[in-house]
């Protein structure tokens, strides 16, 4: 069962702040700090690392919890499960603009509260994951091929100081091919069937697409290996 670690609770009812204590204390929670209202709540957040807050929308001060939660998503993104006696269109449509993990209805019982944790910590984790794994793929994507030259592999796009570099069909596949094959040798031979789709092309041939590619774009590593082939030098390898 996926639990968070480490939990935040921001209601003003003493007797609720228990009740929700000794329902953690259950499960593998190694922390859990109570506060009644959002100044407190504020301070130690923008301190202490907490993996999940349940919130009560009405809470002690000025400041509600809707207000509260809407400040802390602002300093960081956490999952907030919001705990509530009032079901009135107006409180849940103020509520819903913050995309909650959940909600737990008062009065609620252990069930109420493991079932909405559970569910919030695992939604967070598993959107937590797909944007781990958008940021690497988005990474991985980019090749970084000096300090004014960078290739998208998805796109199949070159950029030039982020400014689109027009290529003709042959350049834009002999790009991919390299860009592909970054800092390794790419043989003729390979590179002739992966250009034309034909083996019976004139060494000439891809020796007049190179040199036309240097010729407008004479800054990009394309580096000429003797009776080989080319490569295609990134910044850190050359």
């Amino acid at each position: 069962m996926e639990f968070p670690q480490h939990i935040m609770i921001v209601e003003d009812e003493v007797i609720t702040q228990r009740y929700l204590k000794n329902i953690l204390g259950q499960y593998s929670v190694k922390s859990v700090e109570c506060y009644d209202n959002a100044k407190d709540a504020l301070e130690q957040f923008k301190i202490k690392q907490y993996d999940m807050i349940l919130m009560d929308i009405n809470i002690k001060g000025a400041v509600d919890g809707i207000q509260l939660s809407r400040e802390i998503l602002r300093i960081r993104d956490i999952p907030i499960v919001f705990i509530t006696a009032h079901n009135d269109n107006e409180t849940f449509q103020e509520v819903l603009e913050l995309s909650p993990f959940g909600f737990i209805t008062k009065p609620f019982s252990a069930k109420d509260v493991e079932l909405a944790i559970q569910l919030a910590y695992r939604r967070h984790c598993s959107s937590t994951q797909k944007q781990r794994m958008q940021e690497e793929k988005s990474s991985n994507d980019m090749i970084i091929i000096s300090e004014s030259y960078r290739y998208s592999l998805l796109a199949q796009e070159l950029y030039y100081n982020d400014t689109l570099v027009k290529l003709n069909m042959k350049q834009k596949k002999l790009i991919h091919i390299l860009s592909k094959n970054v800092n390794t040798i790419v043989t003729y031979e390979t590179l002739v069937m992966e250009i034309w789709e034909i083996d019976n092309i004139s060494s000439s041939a891809l020796r007049t697409l190179v040199y036309t590619l240097r010729k407008s774009h004479p800054d990009l590593p394309i580096i000429s290996h003797s009776k080989v082939g080319y490569s295609l030098k990134t910044k850190g390898d050359q």
